[in-house]
């Protein structure tokens, strides 16, 4: 005889994430506020790629950026630097922001005036992919230097994502093993909705189609 209880457990441990994540943005559009979970491996240049994106559109919408980091404040402060609103989240140790995490930075935060919010998360291309953060659209930066097999090896990150951006592409003269037709293939085979934009935040080659992407996406949002 068992002189134990067995438990089945069939309800989904993101459940409760996934609850959050609805009511965060249910709230978020009641404020009207566009919130862009952003995810990339490390190094891949989302700082860069934002500054220059605030730079071509901070005078078009109010945008605030919340910054996600196990530790230090170092992006929190580059972001000051181009005078929109910023704040930093620790996350603990942990290596992904989920729906609650959010919400506590949107509520210290203060995002009621804002019309753009983008929550750059923990580089990460694992967990970030794994928690619905209740953000209106997945963004993801893959850097030509990473490779074009990456769609390969981390099919959920690019499977979430609504628009990806190839950054670095200045650097392909160097890397000329990475194929632009083959990673914009291997993305859509994931993911055909995805929108795929080749970009380099140092010399501003892409960004005009990215910033229109932006625009567009806000617009809607506000409209619906």
């Amino acid at each position: 005889m068992k002189d134990f209880k067995v438990i089945e457990v069939k309800r989904s441990i993101f459940e409760d994430n996934d609850a959050d994540a609805n009511r965060l943005r249910e709230e978020l559009k009641a404020d009207g506020t566009f919130l862009l979970n952003l995810m990339s491996s490390p190094g891949a240049g989302k700082t860069t790629t934002l500054k220059r994106t605030i730079s071509m559109l901070k005078d078009e919408m109010k945008i605030g950026i919340m910054e996600a980091d196990i530790d230090s404040d170092v992006d929190a402060q580059a972001i000051i630097e181009t005078g929109v609103r910023a704040i930093q989240i620790h996350t603990g140790g942990m290596c992904h922001l989920d729906a609650d995490m959010t919400r506590q930075g949107i509520h210290e935060f203060g995002t009621k005036d804002l019309d753009f919010v983008v929550l750059e998360n923990v580089g990460n291309l694992v967990c970030p992919a794994e928690f619905d953060t209740g953000s209106t659209k997945n963004a993801m930066i893959l850097s030509v230097p990473e490779g074009d097999d990456k769609p390969l090896k981390y099919p959920l990150m690019f499977s979430i994502c609504d628009v990806v951006l190839i950054n670095k592409c200045d650097t392909l003269c160097v890397f000329d093993d990475f194929s632009k037709e083959a990673v914009k293939e291997r993305i859509l085979n994931l993911n055909p909705n995805a929108k795929v934009i080749f970009v380099s935040a140092k010399t501003g080659e892409g960004f005009d189609e990215w910033a229109d992407w932006i625009r567009t996406e806000v617009r809607n949002y506000k409209n619906s």
